[in-house]
This record gives C-alpha cells, sequence and structure tokens, in this order.
C-alpha cells in the first residue's frame, strides 16, 4: 500500500514538472513573435522560450536542406532547454523542415507547424477560392495547396510569392509609403480577384494585417495562423494533461544574431524589459 502511495506521488510530480517545463518557439526572425505572443494571450500560465534565427533570415530563400539544418540545431536547442513542445513558427520551415523534426523528436516533446492547423480550420469552412501569399520557398513547395486540395478537391487555391515582405518587415518599414507601394504591387494582381479568403503564409504578415485588410476593402476574410495555432496547441496540451494553467510566465528570447528591430518589436508583443540573449549555437 505504502509502495503504491509512493508510485502515485511519483506520477503527480513528474506529471507536474512536465506541465512546467516551457513551450518552446523558433522562426527565422521576428515573425513567430506573432505566434508566441497569440500563445502569451490563449495560455497565460505557459512559459515561453523563443529563439529567432536572424543570422541566416530570410528562410524563404533558401533550400529545403538549408532550412532542415538550421531548424534541426534550433530544435535541438530548445529541447536541451527543457521544452515540452517544439513549434515551427515559420512557413518556411513548417513546409520544408516538420516532418523531419517530428521524427526525431516527436516521441519526446510534443511538434507542431503552422501550416496544419490553418488547413484543418479552413476545411470546416465553405470556401471556393482562396489566396496564399508568402515566401518563395513556402509557395514552391506548395504545401498549402496540395493539403487545402486534398481536403477539397473543388477548392480554387491561388498562391503568390511575396518575398519582399519578410525583409520590409525586418529592416522595420511598417506602416508608410515604402510597405503600402509593395504590399499593392503584390495584392492587385488580378490573380487573386474573386477571392473569399488569403492565408497569410508567414507569421511576419500578421504584423501588416491592418495594411493588407486596407487593400481588399475590408471584404476578404484575412487569416494568419497565430490564433488558430495557439488554440490548437491548447487543445493538444489538454488533452496530454500538460497544460500548465496555474503556473507564473516566463519569457526568454535568444538570437543568432542581435538586431534592434527585433527587441523592438519583442517588447512591442511583451510589455517592458525582456531578456534576450544572442547565442551561437551553431559552432
Amino acid at each position: 500500500m505504502l509502495s503504491s502511495h509512493k508510485e502515485a506521488i511519483k506520477l503527480y510530480t513528474n506529471k507536474m514538472a512536465l506541465k512546467n517545463q516551457p513551450i518552446g518557439i523558433f522562426d527565422s526572425g521576428v515573425g513567430g513573435l506573432t505566434v508566441a505572443n497569440a500563445i502569451k494571450q490563449a495560455l497565460p500560465g505557459e512559459s515561453l522560450i523563443y529563439f529567432g534565427d536572424t543570422a541566416h533570415l530570410p528562410y524563404g530563400d533558401k533550400s529545403a536542406e538549408a532550412i532542415i539544418g538550421y531548424s534541426s540545431k534550433i530544435a535541438d536547442f530548445l529541447v536541451g532547454q527543457n521544452a515540452k513542445v517544439v513549434l515551427i513558427a515559420c512557413n518556411s520551415a513548417s513546409a520544408s523542415a516538420y516532418e523531419h523534426l517530428k521524427e526525431i523528436h516527436g516521441d519526446r516533446v510534443i511538434v507542431m507547424d503552422v501550416i496544419d492547423p490553418v488547413v484543418d480550420f479552413i476545411g470546416m469552412k465553405n470556401y471556393s477560392k482562396i489566396g496564399v501569399i508568402g515566401t518563395k520557398r513556402t509557395i514552391e513547395s506548395a504545401t498549402y495547396a496540395k493539403k487545402l486540395n486534398r481536403i477539397n478537391p473543388d477548392l480554387d487555391v491561388v498562391s503568390l510569392p511575396t518575398p519582399l515582405l519578410v525583409p520590409m518587415i525586418e529592416e522595420g518599414f511598417i506602416f508608410d509609403d515604402i510597405s503600402n507601394a509593395i504590399l499593392r504591387a503584390y495584392l492587385t494582381t488580378p490573380k487573386l480577384n474573386g477571392i473569399e479568403a488569403l492565408i497569410l503564409g508567414c507569421t511576419h504578415y500578421p504584423i501588416i494585417r491592418n495594411q493588407i485588410n486596407k487593400i481588399f476593402n475590408f471584404e476578404v476574410d484575412i487569416l494568419d495562423t497565430a490564433g488558430i495555432v495557439s488554440s490548437i496547441l491548447k487543445k493538444r496540451l489538454e488533452e496530454r494533461d500538460l497544460l500548465n494553467d496555474t503556473g507564473k510566465a516566463k519569457y526568454s528570447f535568444y538570437v543568432s544574431d542581435y538586431t534592434p528591430f527585433f527587441e523592438k518589436i519583442a517588447r512591442m508583443f511583451f510589455d517592458g524589459d525582456i531578456l534576450l540573449e544572442k547565442s551561437d549555437i551553431w559552432s
């Protein structure tokens, strides 16, 4: 009887330790902060460890092999930081590295991408034509189109690469004439005529969501991954009894190369002082 009681205490202690472990998130730069912020709002008890690979951004013009290499190193780092989740908060990395990371780490931690939750969400809607904008790597992979048409073969999916948007955002050109001109050059293409929804296929893009909305006169559903992904993550943690809903959240931010704009955006989403550390995980 005493032995079974001790085992029960041990099991409870281990479960509590797992609940207290942080959620690991990574992206090539500031874009994944939109997802991190949504998780902060939806799961206030969860601690977060964020890695921005600013030394190698943007991922969108890199080969799949390079992205897998970067993502593997970062995932190893997050798992080494005792993360219970590795969330790929980057569409290019989700398209190229998700299956690889799931195979390597999926038996120890929850591995999530930012594409599948959005595909599942759209599968519950009745859209007939939607657009997808993203980096060259995301669009060339055709991941969204393939997965969406698997669910609904009749859905018309129009994909458009918008490679200038990530460097534009990373350089701080937002809410100004430059960003408006670039957005109009991309989004007024006849290809997107008649779309009912637009997938922001890059986690950087929600930062300029209002500008995108204005170009479409608020007549198109602008879908970003952040809120959708945070709700799915909460559900997965609840299913595994790993949701930390009573904890005191801590937020840690790592970058592979320091950029003032990263710190500025991080402070915008996470009020006040933040712990930002440059970490060389490549050597």
